[in-house]
């Protein structure tokens, strides 16, 4: 069964969001903990959430993700930055309290010229830190396009980080089509071969979320430019062997295509016409 949402706008909380996951025929979302650029988090109205969960468990909703702003990079040369990552993913794990058992996907950042393995270092440190306290959280790396100091654009990378943590158990993988494909691993003619390297070498039971996207850019260009399904160099005869794949079943497909709600709503129909 494909389980399938968009990236939707928590400006009017969780209730909200989960009447515009229905409203676009998704039973699964994403949304921003606050702004994308960092800033304080909107405060959680608990009468809210349980609208929510309730609203939720009668449509049978799977896990939701929870995104980092993109300002969080734990292994920045800047002290402040790297201050400003830990204040965020502490305040972010405690709020998702709120709703256990869902997803917190972020960046592992950027090395910033340090190299890739002082970067792996500072991010497992970081975790290591944020995890030492009880969550009911799964944190997701997610998989990166390899533009800059990124860190995260090859599955060993992402590997290294987990091999250094004390809690692997509570840390997955979110991957991302147009960053994987940006990153040189060719999902579009050797999906199968792809995912088993990321078998190999992470394991798919850590594969727990899916960003769904077409690409502006070609294979390898280690550019970040997400494209509507269908309209891009990955194109839709490509994303609908990902979604059918029988490895990537029930795993939550977000939509992080440049769209708005009814956009979105035909791209889920679309996909959903197509699943076998």
């Amino acid at each position: 069964m494909l389980h399938i949402g968009s990236h939707l706008s928590s400006a009017k909380g969780f209730l909200a969001m989960g009447k515009d996951a229905l409203e676009i025929g998704a039973d699964t979302f994403q949304f921003f903990t606050r702004n994308p650029q960092g800033g304080r988090a909107k405060d959680i109205n608990p009468e809210d959430v349980q609208k929510f969960l309730k609203l939720a468990k009668e449509n049978h909703f799977v896990q939701f993700v929870a995104h980092a702003p993109y300002t969080l990079n734990p292994c920045s040369d800047n002290p402040s930055t790297r201050e400003f990552a830990e204040m965020v993913f502490q305040d972010d794990l405690e709020r998702m309290e709120y709703v256990p058992g869902n997803y917190y996907n972020f960046h592992p950042g950027s090395h910033v010229g340090q190299g890739i393995e002082k970067g792996i270092e500072m991010i497992a440190s970081l975790l290591n830190r944020i995890l030492k306290f009880p969550t009911a959280t799964t944190v997701l790396l997610e998989t990166m396009s390899g533009k800059g100091s990124e860190v995260g654009s090859r599955f060993e990378e992402l590997r290294q980080i987990m091999d250094r943590t004390d809690k692997p158990e509570k840390i997955g993988v979110c991957l991302d089509t147009c960053h994987v494909y940006s990153a040189g691993y060719d999902i579009v003619n050797n999906l199968d071969g792809v995912l088993g390297e990321f078998d190999k070498i992470i394991g798919l039971e850590r594969l727990k979320a899916i960003h769904l996207n077409d690409s502006k850019m070609p294979f390898a260009s280690r550019k970040d430019r997400h494209e509507k399904i269908g309209q891009g160099t990955i194109g839709l005869e490509a994303i609908i062997k990902i979604i059918n794949h029988p490895k990537l079943q029930n795993i939550p497909f977000i939509l992080e295509t440049p769209n708005e709600l009814s956009g979105w709503k035909e791209e889920i129909s679309l996909l959903k016409s197509y699943t076998f």
